[in-house]
């Protein structure tokens, strides 16, 4: 191409346009055909009966559902709210009841109420869903964490952008405070956001803010970590770490179990689903497992320190080398004048 100009641009296109491709794949890959894999769910009640209740269940949808009984609501109840079940079903030949807690998951709510409709249906008998554990009123759906874990996210990725195109003079130590800095800064925008705004957290908005927090910085010294190696790669794979894999596999739409096996695996160690479902423990679940979603947060900073610090160790070589290829040149240069000198005498 004899057009270096145009040679120019049409390298720079190749980001956008692979990031179309990439985003593509991800979100119609994980969003398009949500269907129940494995989907654990519990039929309540002891005695032959109840078993063989719910072994037709499981012959009926086949690796759609986990089924498994338990013996009372209470224990179903319990079930529920430490997130081990999707839904819970109490047969009655007058009253069956689905236990069901959105908060959850509204999606995972709404996907066992279409599988135990029916089976009342057949009873002739309306079915009564009772939600142990249903979002706030200002966000209905619960789907509200999704989006503040989207504002959180471009916070601290675009930064990372901004770090890089206009810090890239600065030392890294110098990078790498800022990146503190701003993850504070982003993580309090999402606090207010979740708290005093849009009301989605009514309570524990300190929490709120430490999750956020440790979500942002992680992001932020991977992508200055990254930076350094990775050049004007660098928003490509932000992008591909904090966009197509973490939004999809994070929970905020559909649980794991509605998702296809690679992103319901992603779902439990990627950053994202760390933080939506922390911020759920912290919000509805009595702080039940929050403390594995604190662990996958602190991990990804550790590996974001820890990938600055590689970087800082390769600039401080690079910086080396560069002074001492320039102090060998300035001392050939220094020779050549002297042999022309004594060439000259």
């Amino acid at each position: 191409m004899r057009s270096p100009a145009l040679r120019h641009v049409l390298t720079h296109l190749i980001t956008p346009l692979l990031m179309c491709v990439g985003m593509g794949l991800a979100y119609m890959g994980a969003f398009v055909t949500p269907e129940p894999h494995h989907l654990p769910v519990a039929v309540v009640g002891t005695g032959p009966q109840t078993k063989a209740f719910a072994q037709t269940v499981k012959g009926t949808a086949g690796d759609k559902l986990d089924v498994r009984t338990v013996a009372t609501r209470a224990d179903a109840v319990e079930l529920l709210t430490s997130r081990e079940v999707t839904g819970a079903y109490v047969p009655s030949a007058k009253a069956p009841e689905l236990l069901v807690a959105s908060a959850a998951s509204d999606m995972g709510a709404t996907a066992v109420e279409k599988v135990f409709s029916p089976v009342a249906a057949e009873e002739g008998v309306p079915l009564k869903v009772t939600d142990v554990a249903e979002p706030v009123a200002d966000d209905p759906t619960g789907q509200g964490l999704f989006f503040l874990l989207i504002a959180v996210s471009i916070g601290s990725y675009a930064s990372v952008a901004a770090l890089g195109a206009a810090g890239g003079a600065l030392a890294l130590r110098v990078r790498a405070l800022l990146a503190l800095g701003v993850s504070a800064v982003v993580s309090g925008i999402g606090a207010l956001l979740a708290g005093p705004v849009f009301h989605l957290a009514h309570h524990d908005l300190a929490g709120v803010w430490g999750m956020a927090w440790l979500y942002s910085a992680g992001i932020l010294f991977i992508g200055v970590g990254l930076h350094t190696f990775l050049k004007r790669w660098t928003t490509l794979a932000m992008m591909v770490l904090f966009v197509m894999l973490n939004f999809t596999s994070s929970g905020g739409l559909f649980r794991p179990e509605l998702q296809n096996a690679f992103f319901g695996s992603l779902h439990s160690f990627w950053n994202g689903a760390g933080f939506v479902e922390g911020v759920r423990s912290l919000l509805y679940f009595g702080d039940d497992g929050l403390g594995r979603s604190v662990w996958t947060l602190v991990l990804w900073l550790l590996a974001g320190l820890l990938l600055t610090a590689v970087a800082a160790g390769y600039e401080r070589r690079a910086r080396r080398t560069a002074v001492q290829a320039e102090a060998a040149q300035e001392a050939d240069d220094e020779a050549e004048e002297e042999v022309e000198e004594t060439v000259g005498v």
